[in-house]
């Protein structure tokens, strides 16, 4: 064929969107639980946006995002991660509105794009749910954010999940920290690969994420952020840990844990599965309280978090576990004759203005072949008849799952099977 779809981009075909739906749904009714507000915000933003809030010196900025010229000169790009968005979103549309101190927690479901090279898990346009918390500084919403995330894995059947903890400081313990990596790393620059090489200057708490055995093996004894702290910061940590266990999740804690955006302050946390080898890492996030400021706002403490929905379903996958085939639902409609297709085409569309999911063959085959096209497509009942039936008034109404049937009143069968589609939503047995 001709075309192909873009390489790292996938097709979600119809027997997968059930999978998609199901985490989607779930999360945007966890999120609803927590209080969280739905938000969609452009594909694309102005590319200064990412530069100035994710860091020049990110690979996300410096080698994977989608940047193009517009016809009126201006740089953009597509939307690389979910939180610089909704903080331009944030403070474009007043959100906070004249409570400086009230919280804004919002939430949303979109796709993102990096440059990226593709693997099991990993494409160059993905799919992402996130939450950002806007307006408090409290430890006890960085913890909100882990349960949320928490439960959303547990919903979906993910019970081997670990927590993974640590705080990056803050802009007075971080760059001590820094120099103190730098001067450790020093000794070991030919050990590093080539892009820790470039971190080295740029960006070295980068290096402690590198997955690179030679680079794991040389950051293995690196001094750790944890221990120099200033007192805020450890404050805050501590608290977090509290509340966690307060509130009963377990975690770990993990210096190596930095993420990868420069806007992160105090905690950062990733979510991994057990078992699922490299593509483990399910979601992270943490705390950005300079980054409102950064985008030209007051100042506003945040935290957040991202999940990848295609790892997750992988993770699913992995697992065995699927939503299964959906309940049979609604009316198949077959016309046998000339004048009962017409029938057909009219009885379709009564259904359909009365909310009943239906429809029918346009190639009018035998009875047979309908029957069997109608049990592939997951419908419960087909409506039947003839040119005979007609002249009487009546048609067939069979029931696909329990392979009963009985002859009804034209006008009754309108109404029966309406009835009968009413009671499959809200969950009935349609002859309980």
């Amino acid at each position: 064929m001709r075309y192909k779809r873009p390489r790292g981009t996938q097709d979600i075909l119809p027997d997968q969107v059930s999978e998609w739906r199901l985490a989607e749904e779930t999360f945007r009714r966890i999120a609803n639980d927590f209080g969280y507000s739905e938000i969609r915000t452009p594909i694309f933003e102005e590319t200064d946006l990412f530069v100035r809030s994710v860091g020049a010196e990110t690979d996300i900025v410096a080698k994977e995002m989608y940047t193009f010229s517009d016809r009126g000169g201006r740089s953009l790009t597509l939307r690389p991660e979910g939180t610089a968005p909704v903080v331009r979103a944030f403070l474009e549309n007043n959100l906070q509105g004249t409570d400086p101190g009230r919280v804004v927690k919002l939430f949303y479901i979109a796709p993102v794009f990096r440059y990226d090279r593709p693997q099991a898990g990993r494409y160059r346009q993905h799919h992402q749910a996130g939450i950002e918390a806007l307006g408090s500084a409290s430890p006890a919403l960085d913890a909100e954010v882990m349960h949320l995330a928490w439960l959303f894995y547990s919903a979906l059947g993910l019970e081997q999940v670990d927590l993974l903890l640590n705080s990056v400081g803050c802009t007075v313990c971080r760059p001590v920290y820094v120099e103190r990596l730098r001067a450790y790393l020093a000794g070991h620059a030919r050990a590093l690969c080539d892009d820790c090489r470039r971190r080295y200057e740029a960006n070295p708490l980068r290096i402690l994420d590198c997955k690179n055995p030679a680079c794991r093996q040389v950051t293995a004894d690196a001094p750790m952020m944890l221990d120099v702290l200033c007192d805020d910061c450890a404050r805050h940590f501590a608290e977090v840990r509290k509340v966690l266990e307060t509130i009963g999740i377990t975690y770990q804690v993990d210096p190596r844990i930095v993420r990868g955006l420069d806007y992160y302050t105090k905690t950062a946390f990733e979510f991994v599965g057990k078992g699922l080898g490299a593509q483990d890492a399910l979601g992270g996030g943490g705390r950005y309280d300079g980054l409102v400021e950064a985008c030209g706002g007051p100042p506003t403490p945040g935290v957040g978090l991202g999940i990848g929905l295609e790892r997750v379903l992988l993770a699913r996958q992995a697992l065995g576990l699927s939503v299964g085939a959906p309940a049979r639902r609604g009316v198949f409609v077959i016309g046998l004759g000339e004048a009962a297709a017409q029938w057909a085409i009219a009885f379709l569309a009564r259904l359909r203005a009365a909310g009943v999911r239906a429809d029918l063959d346009y190639r009018f085959r035998s009875l047979r072949a309908q029957m069997r096209h109608a049990d592939a497509m997951g419908f419960r009942y087909a409506a039947i008849a003839g040119d005979e039936e007609l002249s009487r008034g009546e048609v067939t109404v069979r029931d696909l799952e329990t392979a009963t049937q009985e002859s009804l009143p034209t006008e009754g069968a309108i109404e029966y099977l309406s009835s009968m589609s009413r009671r499959e939503h809200c969950g009935g047995n349609a002859h309980g």
